[in-house]
């Protein structure tokens, strides 16, 4: 080989030294969308998943962002103009334009439709940013509430293909995170409770995610599991109907199993605070709505527990039939 080809071969080397290295930065960079209500805004559920992620992930920069609407259902999304989140990757300023004035003509109809009224100043937020937030998500998380076996067709089964085709137009993975707000235990358990309900719903979501092509947080079976297996844990507030801090950590535990089809067992992340703050009897920012700290701390068993067992919660959904 001459000492012109050497040389030729040599700077091509260097030259592809910045190149290799912002791919490598950029295969560590995952963009990453929650869409859901009150179910992924409590505890900032997204801020926890993102502690597990890059806790669990050296090197990986997890950038999540969450549109939440509270009670709401991926069907009210849809009629909120979520999806133009979704596609942001392609989305014209034509098409925001039309989201608004669709809502605002919903508000004038209905001036007390609040959710019209947050989303319009939502997409207003949006429009002038369109240009500047071109890159598409890689994961999108779409939460169900109470929508994902009641009805015929049950409305999440209807719209979360919809949502799920807007992501993989964008190249994004799609995650059904399945709620269980109906078999979260207040108090603990002294008897374990019936599989069979919770069986045929995990059932009929595996069917969908077959579907769409999704990856599951299946929640209520995680939760059978910690039922199962740890009945003296309590799973929801006694004063509030949401999950609270255990399920919370539970969720972001299987979501991490979910993203990265890895056990999160050895997990450093050891806490969950929730965002909501005793209202009564006297307001206090430091305990949670049952008059506990609002921020739990988990001991190094309860800890480990809760990560295997959402890891094995995941593990088993992936061999329903």
């Amino acid at each position: 080989m001459t000492r012109r080809l050497l040389h030729r071969f040599a700077l091509w080397a260097l030259l592809a030294l910045p190149m290799a290295a912002q791919a490598a930065n950029e295969a560590k960079t995952l963009n990453v969308l929650f869409i859901g209500n009150s179910f992924t805004g409590r505890h900032n559920l997204c801020s926890v998943v993102k502690a597990m992620a890059e806790a669990g992930q050296p090197g990986l920069k997890f950038n999540a962002t969450d549109i939440i609407y509270g009670g709401r259902t991926l069907k009210d999304h849809w009629r909120l103009g979520t999806q133009n989140f979704v596609k942001r990757s392609t989305l014209t300023e034509a098409e925001e334009k039309a989201t608004i004035a669709t809502l605002e003509k919903t508000l004038a109809e209905n001036p007390k439709d609040n959710y019209a009224k947050i989303a319009i100043a939502r997409h207003r937020e949006l429009l002038p940013k369109i240009e500047a937030n071109r890159k598409p998500w890689d994961i999108i998380v779409l939460q169900s509430y109470r929508d994902d076996i009641e009805g015929d067709p049950a409305p999440y089964a209807e719209y979360a293909p919809k949502f799920a085709e807007l992501a993989k137009a964008q190249g994004a993975r799609v995650i059904l995170y399945v709620t269980t707000p109906t078999t979260q235990n207040e108090k603990p358990l002294t008897t374990a409770p019936d599989p069979a309900p919770v069986l045929a719903k995990e059932r009929t979501i595996a069917a969908l995610a077959k579907k769409i092509d999704a990856s599951v947080a299946p929640m209520a079976l995680v939760a059978l599991r910690c039922q199962t297996q740890r009945p003296d844990l309590t799973l929801r507030f006694v004063n509030d109907a949401h999950l609270n801090q255990t399920m919370a950590y539970l969720t972001a535990c299987t979501l991490y199993s979910a993203i990265f089809n890895q056990s999160p067992v050895g997990l450093p992340i050891d806490s969950v605070t929730d965002i909501r703050s005793q209202e009564k009897p006297v307001p206090d920012k430091t305990k949670d709505r049952d008059g506990s700290p609002i921020t739990r701390k988990f001991s190094e068993k309860d800890r480990a527990d809760l990560q295997r067992i959402a890891w094995e919660g995941w593990q088993e959904f992936q061999k329903l039939p």
